[in-house]
């Protein structure tokens, strides 16, 4: 349904979306998985049409969204990270306009409307407005406006950030609900959130599709080994000996430490528990086992090695500002305000000063005294 080919996007020199290929088929529910500032919603905003490529190409139903736009978006409902809803409507006057936006008019559009409504468990709050409802009632008015053209393919970006757990709970089995009807598209950033509702997972780190398999497969090709850590006391020779004729090892590392000890990392089938095994195997050698940590490796592990790598650019972005932070609030407020408090006032009495920061502190809160008079 989506088929997407070396989707390039640069802000200047900065890419934020490097050659991204990958395709979408019919009557699945896709998470789009990656950290924040991966490129997610970058290409969802490029594959719904809200976002031009600077190279690729993006191809929904058959349609290029660049040459029939129309004909691409007409199989879309989108909800961006920030619901594009407005504030001083009710979900029901909302959803009217969103839908003869879709071009729906008479008995279809409010068919439309009641049917999103009903889906979304809006019902009680659809007379009122907007800005008065919690963020996860938003939230849903949001995906009602996605799904309200009954598109064959629902995107959603995020669409449980900042709701409490009850409420990603509901979304979720909204999700799942939607996935029997509608090719869906899940960005999002937290691996719980793809586990729990998604048959097929796209994993993006830095532009780049890093991982992309049915969640199943994914969680077998990485998942493969545990790992055991030791720290033992004995010879590196007797040490490797000792573990290596044990069944299931795949790989064994050792690294000595001070005190005449070793640091053990065994990697073994995730098949079979060799704990058990490897103690009894260290006490006949007479050689103590001083700590043991048993790592079992999940998709959560897999999602942080594959996107655990930030680029140079990256992380002089992230550093950059904190460095310039924190130079301008130390060095601007404590010269600037003994300057500026003597020949402002030229008269040095301090009860005076005192009321004119209390009086600009009230003005900072008078946005509508004009209306009332001032």
């Amino acid at each position: 349904m989506i088929e997407v080919k070396n989707l390039v996007k640069r802000y200047g020199d900065f890419e934020a979306v490097r050659g991204v290929s990958f395709t979408v088929e019919r009557g699945m529910i896709y998470g789009f998985l990656g950290p924040n500032g991966a490129g997610k919603s970058t290409t969802m905003n490029i594959i719904t049409g809200c976002l031009a490529a600077t190279e690729g190409e993006v191809t929904v139903n058959g349609c290029d969204i660049y040459e029939d736009p129309v004909g691409a978006k007409s199989a879309v409902g989108y909800l961006p990270e920030q619901p594009p809803l407005y504030p001083d409507m009710t979900p029901n006057e909302y959803l009217a306009f969103v839908g003869e936006a879709r071009g729906l008019r008479g008995d279809k559009l409010w068919d439309a409307v009641d049917r999103a409504v009903a889906r979304t468990g809006i019902g009680e709050y659809a007379d009122r407005l907007i800005k008065n409802l919690s963020k996860g009632y938003r939230q849903r008015v949001g995906i009602a406006q996605a799904i309200l053209a009954d598109p064959e393919i629902v995107i959603l970006d995020e669409p449980t950030v900042g709701l409490d757990p009850r409420q990603i709970i509901e979304i979720r089995d909204l999700i799942r609900e939607l996935g029997r009807d509608h090719t869906v598209i899940l960005s999002s950033h937290i691996l719980t959130e793809i586990s729990a509702v998604c048959d097929y997972v796209i994993i993006i780190a830095h532009g780049k599709i890093v991982a992309s398999d049915t969640l199943e497969n994914l969680t077998k090709q990485y998942e493969g080994k545990n790992y055991i850590d030791l720290t033992v006391r004995g010879d590196e020779t007797s040490v490797r000996r000792a573990i290596e004729s044990i069944p299931g090892v795949a790989e064994v590392t050792v690294d000595p430490k001070p005190l005449g000890q070793l640091h053990v990392r065994i990697a073994a089938d995730s098949s079979t528990d060799i704990r058990e095994t490897v103690f009894f195997r260290f006490a006949d050698a007479k050689m103590p086992i001083l700590s043991m940590e048993y790592e079992e490796v999940t998709l959560e592990k897999v999602f942080l090695e594959l996107t655990g790598e930030a680029p140079a650019h990256v992380s002089e972005a992230v550093t950059a500002p904190p460095a310039e932070a924190p130079d301008q609030p130390e060095e601007s407020p404590v010269p600037a305000a003994e300057p500026d408090a003597a020949p402002a006032p030229e008269e040095e009495p301090e009860p005076e000063d005192a009321p004119k920061p209390k009086k600009s502190g009230k003005s900072d809160n008078d946005d509508y005294t004009p209306l009332f008079g001032g």
